[in-house]
């Protein structure tokens, strides 16, 4: 790792001083060795620790002496029989006693690329600055992996962040967002260890329209924690990192190479307007492929406008339809290439057409032949649209004639999957950058005050306080009055009127249907007593009651609070759906009626909202208009509430009521 670390230093062109320190040697390599920092004639401004952990903290304590600035720690850390506290946490506590910035423990470094310092004692690929691209990763061989492994990418600033002892990742992330050459940011995510600043820096990054594309690690890892609401248990640690980056604009994803080229092309492509993609194709069966897989990957496919398929069935044999994605290739000949090339800028020109892309195999040995190349500079010259090359198969990144097209615009990329997760990320983020921009409802401040005593006074809002609570930010309920015996429950259904709902109000019952205390449709003051009857004697006395409403599609409101990022929305279909099809999705509060309908219309249950076979269409601007104000009030009373429940709130054709709530307060011994 020390000879790497010089090397790497020499190879990325360092223009200051370099030392060398080792007392076992009078030189290394083509540096005079010194037997400690002690002995060098100035006070280095970095120093990188490429030494095993039972004498890092002794060569650390030397470099705290001696005021030294910053460091680099790539070893883990870890001692045999160590003491209390370990070594890694004795090591977090001095520098950041002394204020010194480390980048690791446990990292590879990192590479400035741009201000030639790459303080990374690995073996390393060449790098050219100034690159386009900055990469952020937990992940050392998440970081290396890909950027000395596809010269495509043009890095600019690359960063193994390692334990964090000292600079966390949002804290690279606000640096690379401030040098000028960067386009694009790739993050490694395991965790955001400063939550509020990762939040403020991704908020940054939306600010000056840099995309960033996450890698994160997490995905299918269990929740761990028990929760009292059904809202608690269904949104894992995941499920609020993808409504964070969906606030933000992160896009997301799945692998490696689907992050690589996706880095590509954001870095390299001409701008991406609105429309689809369009596809040139020389076999009918990877054309087919193409269909499926754009389907799957949810990359929409231009529909050409009538005077494209016109102006392509001119040049194409009788044989061939003229659809997208097209396949060109049937009778070859000599001027198949100019031919093919015509084409490709037909499809590029249809107005519908964001993005074109030429999907031929590379050939033997991994080479690109040049007319493909050519098929990509004469559609963009005649057409102004990105566009793109793309083999069915993994080709080489360190092709001369693949790197040199790719930073001229034109990427070259390989695996089709991995592509069109590119180009979704590419279109996801045009439509981010789209979006109508509304403020959040506003909230009174008095009521805030109110029930913010209340939830720290009660810890758990029952069925009738919850749903109080709701009436108070502007969230129409059954509006339910307790009882405690016969004659006050037929006094309150006689107020209502029938037909009513029954349900328990014993306390510590959160979920009344797992315990048979719901009855529905109650028609007169008989069938209410006789039901009252059963359920007391099973349960206890204290009942509510509520009037029925109308019927009308379930939905559901909840709230999880998580460690990090505090509370998140769900929304989703309610009733027994909330908990078997879990069709629901996350959101951070607080958000607009307009981003409501956003959230909303990602359920794969949307459609049933419009009225199927009959049925009525529920009053979806109702709805969001009420899940905008619960997210206000959510937000207002965010150190407060710990899990909320809506479910259901019943959508009709003229409006929107929450049925049934719970509340459980932060802190609360009930909450999870």
């Amino acid at each position: 790792m020390g000879e790497w670390a010089l090397k790497n230093l020499q190879r990325g062109a360092f223009r200051g001083t370099i030392y060398a320190i080792n007392p076992a040697y009078e030189h290394v390599g083509d540096f005079r060795s010194y037997a400690s920092l002690g002995e060098l004639p100035e006070r280095p401004d970095l120093v990188i620790f490429a030494l095993g952990d039972q004498r890092v903290e002794a060569a650390l304590d030397e470099a705290i002496a001696l005021g030294v600035p910053a460091a680099v720690i790539m070893s883990s850390l870890v001692l045999d029989d160590d003491a209390n506290p370990p070594l890694k946490e004795r090591v977090r506590q001095k520098v950041n006693a002394a204020g010194m910035l480390v980048c690791g423990a446990n990292g590879m470094g990192f590479y400035n690329v741009r201000d030639r310092v790459w303080a990374c004692g690995f073996d390393s690929t060449g790098h050219t600055p100034p690159g386009n691209i900055s990469i952020i990763s937990h992940s050392g061989a998440g970081m290396s992996g890909v950027i000395d492994c596809d010269e495509r990418l043009q890095i600019n600033f690359a960063v193994s962040t390692g334990n964090e002892l000292s600079v966390s990742m949002d804290e690279y992330l606000d640096f690379v967002l401030d040098l000028p050459e960067t386009r694009v940011v790739g993050l490694f995510i395991e965790t955001a260890r400063n939550p509020a600043g990762f939040r403020a820096a991704l908020e940054k990054a939306a600010r000056r329209r840099i995309p960033i594309v996450a890698l994160k690690t997490g995905r299918t890892a269990s929740a761990a924690e028990l929760a009292v609401s059904h809202s608690g248990a269904m949104a894992g640690d995941d499920a609020v990192y993808e409504a964070l980056f969906e606030r933000y604009g992160v896009q997301r994803a799945t692998d490696q190479d689907e992050w690589a080229s996706t880095l590509i092309l954001f870095a390299e492509l001409h701008p991406v307007g609105n429309g689809g993609l369009v596809s040139l194709h020389d076999s009918g069966g990877e054309r087919q492929l193409l269909v499926d897989l754009a389907d799957a990957a949810g990359v929409p496919l231009t529909e050409l406008q009538p005077e494209t398929v016109a102006a392509l069935e001119q040049l194409l044999p009788p044989e061939l339809p003229a659809v997208n994605p097209l396949d060109a290739w049937s009778r070859g000949g000599e001027d198949a290439s100019e031919y093919m090339a015509r084409c490709f800028a037909v499809l590029t020109s249809d107005p519908g057409a964001a993005l074109g892309a030429v999907l031929h195999d590379r050939a033997p040995d991994g080479e690109v032949y040049q007319s493909y190349l050519d098929y990509l500079q004469y559609a963009r010259q005649r057409s102004n649209k990105p566009v793109a090359l793309v083999a069915a198969r993994q080709g080489t990144g360190h092709d001369p004639t693949v790197i040199s097209m790719t930073h001229a615009g034109y990427p070259v990329l390989d695996g089709v999957w991995s592509f069109l997760g590119g180009v979704r990320a590419l279109f996801a983020y045009r439509d981010f950058q789209q979006r109508t921009a509304e403020a959040p409802p506003a909230v009174n401040a008095q009521t805030v005050q109110t029930w913010r005593q209340r939830l720290r006074a009660a810890g758990t809002l029952d069925e009738v306080a919850a749903l109080a609570m709701l009436e108070d930010f502007g969230i129409e309920t059954s509006k339910p009055l307790l009882a405690d015996s016969a004659e006050t429950l037929a006094a309150a259904a006689a107020q209502l009127g029938y037909p009513v709902v029954l349900k328990t109000a014993m306390p510590g019952i959160l979920h009344k249907t797992e315990h048979d205390g719901v009855v529905t449709n109650l028609k007169d003051e008989s069938d209410l007593l006789a039901s009252y009857a059963r359920i007391a004697s099973k349960l206890g006395p204290k009942a509510l009651v509520a009037p029925m409403i109308r019927t009308g599609s379930e939905l559901f409101l909840g709230v999880k609070r998580d460690p990090q990022f505090g509370p998140v929305i769900l929304i989703g279909f309610g009733g027994i759906l909330a908990e078997t099809i879990g069709d629901v999705t996350f959101a951070l509060p607080p958000f607009s009626t307009h981003d409501a309908r956003r959230y909303l219309d990602t359920l794969k249950l949307r459609p049933v909202l419009d009225g199927i076979r009959g049925a009525e269409p529920a009053n979806i601007e109702r709805f969001c208009q009420l899940a905008a104000r619960f997210s206000a009030m959510v937000h207002a009373l965010r150190d407060d509430i710990a899990e909320f429940d809506v479910n259901p709130l019943i959508v009709h054709t003229d409006g929107a009521v929450a049925v049934d709530a719970l509340a459980i307060a932060a802190g609360s011994k009930t909450s999870g």
